[in-house]
């Protein structure tokens, strides 16, 4: 089933190319079920970027999807026009007095920084706690996961040594999840941030449940144990190309990095990297809306 956007989001006619099944308004008012709602608070920089990899993720399940799009009011992107933010993105306090079935928070590249030092902290942390009442399931993605987990559990972040970037290999820690569910027992997935979570942290909270991680790049998929909160430290909604246009924008800032470990076809970075994950970032998003959002949330939010 579709996702409905804008007509004229410019993601849109790349993924039409896709055959991402897309569906207008109008069409969507003449289909006679209910389809669910999802808030998306896109914190990355280059946000039509983010905007065209969930959107594709999110379009490949048999439920038909209404998206809105969320910025921040107290801290105004760079990178973005703002003829697109104003076209298509709202603020919390637009939103705030609606229910939605499920929202994703995405990741930012602040992490560095201390949480309380982000210039849109307040407004982040008032939106984590109106989910807990509004919202069925939230899905936090890199930054936006160690954002909740310190929030909400109070689980630090540290700093990495040196930038965990590349795709690595992860194990399947709860077969009986149901996020995970049709998951090969090992699977790839692409981490890039420079900090991490200590994973006997997690262990010890009652609360949450680690279902899948990696011995080189940490924890990965993290939930609460109700389901409502999920938690993934990489980035399986990267495209092929992400990990190596983010390598060639470091380099060129003169940042010391090294290469993304396992990415570069025999570690060359002038060759094509091969997506390994696409599969699983697939059927990830696909279980979250089907066991975590669609089931769990009620018809009428009334």
């Amino acid at each position: 089933m579709p996702i409905k956007i804008p007509y004229h989001l410019p993601a849109r006619e790349i993924l039409e190319e896709e055959n991402i099944f897309i569906m207008d308004e109008g069409r969507a008012a003449q289909q006679d079920i209910r389809p669910l709602n999802i808030l998306i608070l896109n914190l990355m920089p280059e946000k039509e970027k983010t905007e065209r990899q969930l959107l594709r993720l999110l379009g490949n399940t048999p439920l038909q999807v209404n998206i809105t799009f969320l910025k921040t009011a107290t801290y105004e992107s760079k990178n973005t026009s703002s003829y697109h933010l104003d076209e298509f993105y709202q603020t919390f306090d637009q939103v705030k007095e609606k229910k939605y079935d499920g929202m994703i928070i995405t990741g930012a590249p602040i992490e560095l920084l201390e949480f309380e030092s982000v210039d849109y902290w307040s407004e982040l942390t008032e939106i984590l706690r109106w989910t807990d009442k509004n919202v069925t399931s939230t899905l936090h993605i890199c930054w936006g996961a160690q954002a909740a987990l310190y929030y909400h559990y109070g689980i630090r972040k540290y700093e990495l040594p040196k930038k965990c970037s590349g795709v690595y290999m992860h194990r399947v820690l709860d077969e009986k999840a149901k996020l995970l569910r049709g998951f090969d027992d090992v699977f790839k997935a692409p981490h890039s941030r420079n900090t991490d979570i200590s994973i006997e942290e997690l262990i010890k909270n009652n609360n949450l449940k680690l279902l899948a991680s990696s011995d080189e790049a940490g924890p990965l998929i993290i939930s609460s144990t109700d389901g409502r909160r999920i938690m993934i430290t990489g980035h399986l909604e990267y495209e092929v190309t992400t990990l190596a246009e983010e390598y060639v924008r470091d380099k060129a800032k003169g940042i010391s990095i090294e290469m993304p470990e396992y990415y570069f076809p025999e570690d060359d970075p002038v060759r094509t990297p091969v997506n390994s994950w696409r599969s699983h970032a697939h059927l990830f998003f696909s279980n979250w809306l089907n066991y975590y959002v669609y089931q769990e949330t009620p018809y009428d939010w009334d």
